[in-house]
Formats: structure tokens, sequence, C-alpha cells
């Protein structure tokens, strides 16, 4: 789970590269439940979250450089 401070200390390259994996990571969690193959159900909500702390993060930083 990736924690705001963490995801502050990243440029926005790195925000961008991290929200493309774990939009993948969450394609590959759904599919794994679709054919009840998926492991750790909770993953899924960390993996929401995650991207959602992103997603502010780069609102926030789009708002600013306004």
């Amino acid at each position: 789970m990736a924690k705001a401070d963490d995801l502050r200390a990243k440029s926005d390259d790195q925000l961008t590269a991290d929200l493309g994996e774990l939009k993948r990571e969450a394609f590959n969690l759904r599919f794994q439940a679709a054919t009840n193959q998926l492991e750790r159900p909770a993953r899924i909500k960390e993996v929401r979250r995650d991207i959602a702390r992103i997603k502010t993060l780069q609102g926030e930083r789009a708002r600013s450089a306004k």
C-alpha cells in the first residue's frame, strides 16, 4: 500500500508509471475474481485506493500548476 507522503516524493512521470502498473494489476485482479482464482480479495480494495491516491495527487498538482 502506497502512503501519501511516499507518493508526494515521486515525480509526475513516476506517478504516471505507477498508475499504469496499478491499473494493469486491477484488471488482472478483476479477471482472477471472475474466474474464482483470487488469493487475496482485499488486494482489490488496496489497489483501487492506491489508484485513487495517485489520481488525487495528480489533480492537486494540476490545480496548483495553474
